[in-house]
């Protein structure tokens, strides 16, 4: 990618997104193409906060928090502080994330153990069957 802009299509075609995604995005204040009358053309800017977007967007991070550490671009402390708050966000993630794969551990487990009973339930019935022959 190089310092030119890109259209929808090419941006899409890129991150693999939708259209509707980019128009979303740009509506959410997150994202802003230069209007080239119906066009939207995408920076280098563009591309590198969409970049931002989707990562955050896959680590379960609320558009609203990417919104808020993508403003903190700008405070001019060379992004220390948007740096200590995307750790701070993340450390919660991941608390988060850690906490559900325990639940789920914990629901396979449980799930695991009741269908062995399902097991020996069944096999016990068709013994039964077998036996009233």
């Amino acid at each position: 990618m190089t310092d030119k802009t890109m259209t929808i299509r090419e941006m899409c075609d890129a991150f693999d997104v939708t259209p509707r995604t980019l128009r979303f995005y740009e509506a959410k204040e997150l994202l802003f193409p230069i209007r080239d009358g119906q066009k939207r053309l995408f920076t280098r800017r563009d591309r590198a906060r969409l970049k931002l977007i989707l990562r955050g967007k896959r680590f379960g991070f609320s558009l609203e928090e990417i919104r808020q550490l993508l403003d903190l671009y700008h405070v001019g402390d060379q992004q220390q502080t948007q740096l200590s708050r995307t750790y701070e966000i993340a450390q919660q993630r991941l608390d988060d994330l850690i906490r559900q794969r325990d639940e789920l551990d914990t629901a396979i487990a449980d799930l695991q153990e009741q269908m062995k009973w399902g097991e020996k339930i069944i096999a016990s019935q068709k013994n039964q069957t077998r036996a009233a022959e």
